[in-house]
């Protein structure tokens, strides 16, 4: 039964770009009509990411969706999140409730508009009251890269112990984000600015909404996750603002366990950290599969957490006599692994942070609300109208042995349990506060960072003015300079060593001037040569031993390749002195002579590199833009160097919160406020995301247009 009426005691207005405006006669009607107006307007986005956390999407996407269906299901995210929703207080629970009503009452409507549910055969039904938790649980679960520590296992195992942490970077997997902070006493108004971008992969449609939320208590916009009430990342009240960035924490552990088949015969039993064998739930799950048989599933639980892979050859006392010899040691397919995350062992996401959000005023509401959050552990700018300035981390981070951190570890060794939950550093902000995913404040809580080019070139283009204002963030939102391309071009040969043609593209490469601009085909040589010298490097025979197809569960399949790791940790890998037999000379002068013999033509970098956005059903007709920018530069659109030039993580949002004015705010979104294809308001913000241009922020509502409800 719905928690509040659907009558006319809630309104819709939209903007120009078919932005949602919603105005309502209390929070929780309010909530209502965001679940409302998602569903109308998204209504195929919440139900492809309804069912992925519940590991049921491959019912109407079909095989494709099966591996991570099965890892949904065997991670228990819809068992988590109902436990989670267990314990949500009454006032939180009735507002998440109020906007599960409104999705409830707006999914036939917009399933009506989007030909993706006839074509699939897919209807919909009644939302759980913990969906939006699901969905958020399922965003953010690979957020912190567990499946990183299955890499270094590897790695570890091939080059050494001291070479576990050698592809340390923001790698394939990870999400990332830009933001900074910029005090009052250097902007033109004499208050704060709060901007950024967060990087995901980009996906159609979006994975953020642009929506504003009004009633008596409060009147916010921001940015909002399509399946989840409120604004948790992103949001102006008014009169103050916040905005996060990952904060690259390590909060989630793998343990390697010992299982055995029970006297019974039936039952399961974990190696306990005492000794002793502990009883593991154990039951099956079938996931439904459109157009091919349903996939049965084994789900494990022991104490530590479910088991998300099981070794290959697991039979009993013979699974448990392997790990016993050291499996803690072995590759991902040869062991079991439970995975141990904070919001299946707290039974508790932080839900309650983000309506105390939507009402706060200052800094210190801000500050005070965040002490409650909990996934995921982010970095936190804020900033109010009365010139206060917040930058902090925010989430749970386990305290356990250092050992947890950088790979999976013995579950039977007492020494890596889980012993209480750190402190989350904050710091004063001093003259420009940045957060890009480097090292820094979070520093304590992580192990891999992204390389500081980001955040540094960010200062360097803050410090440039002392008088900054909304429109002139779009140049540093704009920026494209590569520092990580030096390393690269400090190693090419001396001329002598070269033939003609690479002489040429030496001289030309070391006269460029570092930036990926879209129109730039120096840009597209440098990243050609970068291709070239990937290949060759993780054609080294100093790396054979990772160059093996990974195994064990597809979805950690993106952790596990070779080829894209040595991509994006180049930077590292050309100056390290860990891999004394790989000769970075001739290799980077093989892959020069090599990239000047293809004698490519001048092509602008934005022709290769495009936007390849992800979507449950791909609309093979779309044309979609070619981009300045790469992984190290301002502007983040990321390719995967050695593999391809295509784009596919990029800023999947940018805004400016003005504290002075909140109507000189700006934002974008890659595609549109509309989640139906073909819609007016689908895709027309990508033209200008593609330039890195932002749209205004309405708040007049006589300039709003209303919408029938």
């Amino acid at each position: 039964m719905s928690l509040v009426s659907d009558g006319d005691d809630w309104e819709l207005y939209r903007d120009g770009w078919g932005i949602p405006h919603l105005r309502a006669p209390d929070a929780l009607r309010l909530a209502y009509a965001q679940g409302r107006v998602t569903a109308l307007d998204r209504a195929w986005q919440l139900e492809v990411e309804r069912h992925r956390s519940q590991g049921s999407s491959a019912a109407f996407l079909g095989p494709e969706a099966v591996a991570w269906d099965r890892f949904a299901r065997q991670s228990r995210l819809d068992d988590t999140a109902r436990r989670c929703h267990e314990a949500l207080d009454p006032q939180t629970a009735a507002w998440v409730g109020a906007y599960v009503d409104g999705v409830n009452d707006g999914l036939a409507a917009g399933a009506a508009r989007d030909e993706r549910f006839t074509r699939t055969g897919h209807t919909p039904v009644p939302w759980e009251p913990w969906v939006p938790l699901g969905i958020w649980i399922a965003t953010h679960i690979l957020f912190a890269g567990f499946a990183t520590k299955l890499w270094r296992g590897r790695v570890a195992r091939v080059l050494g112990e001291e070479a576990a942490t050698l592809f340390a970077t923001d790698g394939p997997g990870t999400a990332g984000s830009n933001g900074w902070l910029v005090p009052g006493d250097r902007t033109a108004t004499g208050s704060a600015i709060i901007a950024g971008d967060p990087h995901r992969f980009i996906e159609d449609p979006g994975v953020y909404q642009q929506i504003r939320l009004s009633c008596p208590e409060f009147d916010v916009l921001g940015l909002a996750v399509p399946g989840v009430p409120g604004l948790g990342h992103f949001g102006h009240t008014g009169g103050a603002a916040w905005a996060i960035t990952n904060a690259m924490a390590d909060y989630q552990d793998l343990y390697v366990e010992q299982l055995r088949t029970a006297a019974d015969g039936a039952a399961v039993e974990a190696l306990g950290p005492d000794g002793s064998w502990e009883p593991v739930h154990r039951h099956t799950e079938t996931i439904e599969v459109a157009g091919a048989e349903p996939v049965e599933v084994e789900v494990l639980e022991t104490a530590r957490g479910p088991v998300i892979t099981r070794a290959a050859a697991a039979a009993g006392a013979a699974e448990a006599g392997a790990a016993a010899a050291g499996a803690a040691d072995a590759d991902a397919a040869d062991q079991t692994l439970s995975l141990r995350y904070p919001p299946r062992v707290r039974r508790d996401l932080g839900f309650a942070v983000l309506p105390a959000l939507l009402r706060a005023r200052t800094v210190a509401d801000i500050d005070r609300a965040l002490d409650g959050w909990a996934e995921p552990v982010n970095v936190v700018h804020a900033a109010d109208s009365e010139g206060g300035l917040l930058h902090r981390v925010a989430g749970k981070v386990p305290l356990r042995d250092p050992a947890n951190r950088l790979r999976p570890v013995p579950a039977w060794d007492a020494r890596h349990a889980w012993r209480g939950w750190a402190e989350t550093p904050a710091e004063p902000v001093q003259g420009f506060a940045v957060m890009a995913n480097a090292r820094g404040i979070a520093s304590p809580l992580g192990v891999e960072f992204a390389p500081p080019h980001r955040a540094d070139r960010i200062r360097a283009l803050l410090s440039g003015s002392a008088n900054w204002s909304p429109k002139a963030m779009a140049g540093v939102h704009r920026d494209t300079y590569l520092a990580s391309a030096e390393p690269l071009l400090a190693l090419l040969p001396p001329m002598a060593d070269l033939s003609p043609a690479a002489q040429a593209l030496r001289a030309r490469l070391l006269a460029w001037d570092r930036h990926m601009e879209a129109d730039s085909a120096e840009a597209t040589l440098f990243a050609a040569l970068r291709t070239a010298t990937v290949r060759r490097f993780a054609a080294d025979p100093a790396l054979a031993g990772l160059a093996a197809a990974p195994a064990g569960p597809e979805v950690f399949h993106p952790w596990l390749y070779l080829l894209p790791r040595v991509g994006y940790a180049l930077e590292h890998l050309l100056t390290t002195g860990l891999l004394p037999g790989l000769d970075r000379a001739a290799h980077v002068r093989a892959a020069l002579e090599e990239t000047a013999s293809a004698d490519l033509p001048d092509t602008p970098w934005s022709r290769v590199h495009r936007l390849a956005p992800w979507s449950a059903l791909p609309d093979t007709a779309a044309e979609w833009p070619g981009l300045g920018g790469d992984h190290d530069c301002v502007n983040a659109t990321s390719s995967v160097p050695g593999f391809t030039d295509l784009c596919a993580r990029a800023s999947a949002a940018r805004y400016v919160w003005d504290l002075a004015c909140r109507e000189d705010s700006l934002w974008v979104v890659p595609l549109g406020a509309d989640g139906v294809t073909g819609s007016a308001h689908h895709r027309d913000q990508l033209p200008l995301w593609a330039r890195c241009e932002l749209v205004p922020v309405v708040t007049d509502w006589t300039l709003l247009t209303k919408d029938p409800v």
